[in-house]
């Protein structure tokens, strides 16, 4: 089977990275690229393609859609609540300043 060849994949994989894609192409990411990152995000979620073979099925985890946001407000959580406020009060001020 030649590199890039996605008849292993089930039905359902194909559709989902094909849903993936559409919604990294809407997010101005280049066709090939979409691609490319479907097929990455299918690959980890389910391990590849489906293969022949008693046993050999594995649950689909979709462990790269439950990632993201993950790493989100780590930083500011370290922050002292003094530096958040300030910088909170900061945007505001700017906020105000840039919409009048």
């Amino acid at each position: 089977m030649p590199r890039g060849d996605k008849s292993a994949y089930t039905d359902n994989q194909k559709r989902k990275a094909e849903h993936i894609e559409e919604s990294y192409e809407s997010r101005g990411v280049p066709e090939g690229e979409a691609e490319r990152r479907a097929w990455a995000t299918v690959n980890k979620d389910e391990g590849g393609g489906k293969k022949s073979g008693s046993g050999r099925g594995q649950p689909a985890t979709n462990a790269a859609s439950h990632k993201g946001g993950e790493a989100g407000g780590k930083a500011s959580a370290s922050r002292p609540a003094a530096a958040r406020s300030a910088s909170a009060k900061k945007a505001a001020e700017t906020r105000k300043a840039h919409a009048g």
